[in-house]
């Protein structure tokens, strides 16, 4: 009997899975392989939540290929090795897995490669719809800007989602290695794994997408961010299931995964990008720990961040409207350093992913693909157009739940003051009013 390995990374699902079903197809029997990483831990990258969430995905994974009659096998330690010492006890006849973007993902290709030689399968878009590099700008490894990648990416030939195995058998004698356990930091965190994720997809209402996904009290938004992350749901699917059912609902949700798509394909071609400026504009940013911790511990005296700021320690999720202001107050007011905003995102996110993250501060900060750089935005601004009765900010920040109405985003103009910090800066005036001066 002939023998393939899966290994599967960022891609703990069944359907659409174009690892697991090329593995199938290369042989009898497949062993699916899930390696977990001593180096990713060693990183920092392997925090409280996303541990959590990806034990759920991996007890849900293994659910699903058991009730088609396999079973997934977890090993410990380096990839590469770990991966070469079971093809060599199995004598499997291919390695198949999924390419990824991040530096640590390229080293880990590398290290498979040199490890496994011909018999390694590398597999394009199975972590994004459209794989990094398959449109770019004449003359150029990728595309800088969104728009022109948008349109890019609507005329390329995308490949159809395929379809979960009916069965998955497994050669006998592989120890399967126990599955892991892990505590989460934030009360709230989602629960992990294709099953939940596919359920959340069914329950959302795709076709309101465009009209509330910006309203932060409604959170109208998919929340699908971490089954995208962990690989629970497929981009290629998610966008044939949303173009299948139309609308500008449909189309909106569409544009946020080509968002999706563009950050990958940037980080592929710009690894340092996770930590340095993609632009550089000469910034010289201040350093105050005093103020940082404040914005970490959402007692920023603006109740809109502080809300959001809340939010994430207590879901290790956050609306998106609410992840750019926080991040604008951050980097554009506070003119603290973007990297240290994006450090503690990474610490609590359940879909901390390097591209989007790392990416979508540059964004902010004004170091990234953002053609307007100098973007600012004002939190009582947004706060105005995206939470203007404050339900977001009451249900987040309890000390000013008692506040009716607008009057919650300015708590410092009411007769008696709650137990609330004072605002960290004047935004008229610059004027710093609580930490040191610029």
């Amino acid at each position: 009997m002939s023998v393939s390995i899966a290994l599967f990374t960022q891609d703990l699902r069944l359907h659409d899975n174009p690892v697991l079903r090329a593995a199938l197809a290369d042989a009898d029997e497949v062993v699916p392989l899930f390696v977990l990483d001593d180096g990713v831990a060693a990183t920092g990258f392997a925090v409280p939540n996303r541990s959590a969430f990806l034990a759920g995905c991996l007890a849900d994974l293994d659910a699903g290929l058991r009730s088609r009659g396999g079973r997934l096998v977890l090993r410990r330690g380096p990839v590469a090795a770990k991966t070469a010492r079971l093809a060599a006890a199995t004598d499997a006849v291919s390695v198949h897995v999924a390419a990824g973007v991040s530096g640590f993902a390229q080293r880990r290709e590398s290290a498979l490669r040199e490890a496994l030689g011909d018999r390694l399968r590398v597999h394009d878009a199975v972590l994004t719809a459209l794989a990094p590099g398959a449109v770019t700008p004449a003359g150029k490894d990728h595309y800088a800007v969104f728009t022109p990648y948008l349109r890019a990416w609507r005329s390329a030939q995308r490949r159809h989602p395929v379809a979960a195995p009916r069965t998955v058998r497994v050669p006998d004698g592989v120890p399967d290695g126990p599955l892991p356990q892990a505590r989460p930091d934030s009360p709230g965190l989602p629960e992990g794994g294709e099953t939940a994720g596919r359920a959340r997809w069914t329950a959302w209402q795709v076709g309101e997408y465009e009209e509330v996904h910006d309203d932060l009290a409604g959170d109208g938004t998919s929340r699908l961010s971490p089954y995208l992350h962990f690989g629970c749901l497929s981009a290629t699917e998610l966008v044939a299931l949303a173009e299948r059912r139309g609308g500008a609902g449909a189309e909106a949700f569409v544009r946020q995964l080509v968002w999706r798509d563009f950050h990958h394909q940037v980080l592929a071609a710009r690894p340092d990008a996770a930590h340095r400026d993609y632009r550089p504009r000469g910034d010289h940013w201040r350093q105050d720990e005093t103020e940082l911790a404040a914005w970490k511990a959402g007692r920023t005296g603006y109740p809109i961040v502080d809300a959001g700021m809340r939010q994430l320690a207590h879901e290790g999720w956050m609306h998106n409207r609410a992840r750019l202001l926080t991040a604008s107050f951050l980097a554009k007011t506070l003119y603290l350093d973007w990297r240290a905003g994006a450090a503690h995102f990474l610490s609590l996110l359940v879909d901390g992913d390097v591209a989007n993250n790392q990416l979508n501060w540059q964004w902010v900060a004004g170091t990234g693909t953002d053609t307007r750089p100098n973007r600012v935005l004002n939190p009582l601004t947004q706060a105005k157009r995206f939470d203007p009765d404050g339900a977001y900010v009451r249900r987040w920040v309890p000390e000013l739940a008692h506040i009716p109405g607008a009057a919650v985003h300015r708590p410092w103009l009411l007769a008696e003051r709650p137990d609330y910090p004072a605002p960290l800066v004047d935004l008229d005036t610059g004027r710093f009013l609580r930490g040191r001066s610029r």
